[in-house]
């Protein structure tokens, strides 16, 4: 039997009191013990329950309030007017996330899964999964989850690169507490602006296909897309399904040193169907088998009122079958103050990797014979109580006449070294390195993508590379408990390297950085980001680039 236990009645949400809820992405704080009052004491860990054999008896689902009930808190009169005018997650949502029921042998895997799997859905925050009672062989369990306020109608605003970004949006992430999220919006950066609307729903009927639509209507040109899937949603799970659809339309821009010089015309279509199977769990270890039909046409012309390169990427229409593999490790950890700010956050330190091989041939409506291959490869290590590594790296391209053709390999290392209980050094490197790369796939290095005290896309070439050195430090402030406050300093030295089909850049070599910032992450809002405010100051380049950047940004990490 499934009970619910909620933290408090809500009705409809106001935009007024989102709009001040909404600014910043969200953190939390844990639920762990926020509940009913009933004491784990009286029962075993569920590592001892799963080694006794118990099985599942009742499960409570309880939906906290978005803040504490704290009557001499000093805005205690607004967070309650929150909590009233917001709307509930539907316990039926919830249920619909669980690996478990009642009658299950206890798993302290499933369990630890299931809360994973609850931490990525953006409406909740902080789910814990505990013992409340144990009687006759049977364990009752409480899933405790907090509410965020999701509805987030306001002005944005983003600056990085020297260059502005913002719009307006009115957003509902958890539409009448049924986990669905419906947006609409208009927004506006140095590419384009666009009006945007976007509905996508993770539990299609408390199902566990997943849907997303949207619409894009741009100054540069329209788009849409339509997706369906049943996703191998935990490492269990024995099948998967899916079929994708795209149009779209834009104008892309050429950048060299930071400025615009040329544009074109670029149309895409995309659709993909899927299957896939999997033996599921054993020995530690899920590999799944996906097959599947894939169509990737991409069309390239001369853009009105736009200066044309001096070369166009050539079309490229690509039909092809595919056949992937994928291997997942089941060593999974938390932590909190890494790359969120007091948020638990999933570590996996287990091994992953896929293979994918695919050809394509006129016969399937394509322009050309080609062998197609994608490869990508992860793990972690822990290297002491106070020390992680994380390495990644992927390999994609295309085998055309017995030559490569836009191939690109790609790697990431990070490096974590905790220096205190609020403090931690951060090591990262990137590079990336292409073989006759397609002109619309030429790499760029700038203030928008790592290189932060310079302008965006400021180099331009074929390889780069770019390391990132941080301090960072997690503090115990809150502003309104709204949002928890962190900062770093930080060096980037990063360059590129290598020709692109548009023409040279002038090389300018290593560039370098120093600069600080502020970190505000969100505890009470669906928009799951890390406000960024830095300050950047470039130690190369030209006279004629600001000695100082300012960058304010949005990221889903520290």
């Amino acid at each position: 039997m499934i009970r619910n236990v909620h933290g408090g009645a809500r009705t409809a949400s106001t935009l007024l009191l989102a709009s001040c809820l909404g600014l910043y992405g969200g953190s939390a704080l844990a639920a762990t013990g926020e509940s009913d009052g009933k004491s784990p004491s009286e029962c075993p860990s569920i590592e001892q329950l799963e080694a006794l054999g118990y099985r599942i008896g009742s499960i409570d689902i309880n939906v906290l309030p978005i803040f504490d009930d704290d009557p001499e808190g000093k805005y205690q009169t607004l967070y309650r007017l929150a909590d009233q005018l917001h709307i509930d997650t539907r316990d039926p949502v919830i249920e619909t996330q669980l690996l478990f029921k009642p009658g299950d042998p206890v798993s302290q895997r499933l369990i630890e899964e299931t809360e994973r799997n609850l931490r990525d859905r953006r409406y909740i925050r902080e789910p814990a999964i505990r013992a409340v009672a144990c009687h006759d062989g049977t364990v009752d369990l409480e899933v405790a989850v907090r509410d965020v306020w999701t509805t987030n109608p306001g002005i944005s605003f983003g600056r990085s690169g020297g260059a502005n970004s913002g719009g307006i949006t009115l957003e509902e992430l958890n539409l009448l507490g049924l986990g669905k999220q419906l947006s609409f919006g208009y927004s506006k950066d140095p590419d384009r602006s666009s009006y945007t609307l976007h509905w996508h729903d993770p539990n299609v009927g408390g199902s566990r296909w997943v849907n997303d639509m949207a619409y894009r209507d741009s100054s540069d040109g329209q788009g849409w897309s339509f997706m369906v899937q049943r996703p191998f949603y935990q490492l269990d799970s024995r099948w998967s399904t899916g079929l994708a659809v795209q149009e779209d339309e834009s104008v892309e821009p050429v950048y060299r040193l930071g400025e615009q010089v040329a544009g074109y015309g670029r149309k895409v279509e995309f659709g993909e169907f899927s299957f896939g199977r999997s033996s599921g769990l054993r020995d530690d270890w899920t590999r799944r088998f996906i097959f599947g039909f894939r169509h990737e046409h991409s069309e390239f012309d001369v853009a009105p009122d736009e200066t044309t390169p001096l070369v166009l990427p050539e079309n490229r229409l690509l039909d092809y079958p595919f056949a992937r593999i994928e291997g997942v490790q089941d060593d999974f950890e938390t932590t909190k103050n890494r790359d969120q700010i007091a948020r638990t956050e999933d570590l996996h330190f287990g091994f992953q990797y896929a293979l994918e091989l695919g050809y394509s041939a006129p016969a399937l409506g394509a322009d050309r014979s080609a062998a197609l291959v994608h490869a990508d490869a992860s793990r972690g290590w822990r290297l002491g109580e106070r020390n992680s590594l994380f390495a990644e790296s992927a390999l994609t391209g295309r085998v055309e006449g017995g030559a490569v053709a836009d191939t690109l390999l790609s790697t990431g290392v990070r490096y974590y070294h905790s220096t205190g209980p609020n403090s931690l050094f951060f090591a990262g490197l990137a590079a990336a390195a292409g073989w006759e790369l397609d002109a619309d796939h030429e790499l760029t290095l700038g203030g928008d993508n790592g290189l932060r005290g310079y302008p965006l896309r400021y180099q331009t070439g074929s390889s780069l590379a770019l390391l990132t050195v941080e301090q960072r430090y997690y503090t115990r402030y809150s502003i309104w408990k709204l949002a928890d406050v962190g900062g770093a300093v930080f060096f980037d030295m990063g360059r590129t390297w290598g020709d692109s089909a548009f023409g040279p850049t002038e090389n300018l070599g290593l560039l370098k950085d120093v600069g600080f910032g502020l970190r505000l992450g969100s505890t009470r809002s669906a928009l799951g980001n890390v406000l960024h405010i830095d300050i950047a100051f470039p130690l190369d380049g030209p006279s004629s680039i600001d000695r100082v950047q300012l960058l304010v940004r949005t990221k889903r990490s520290f």
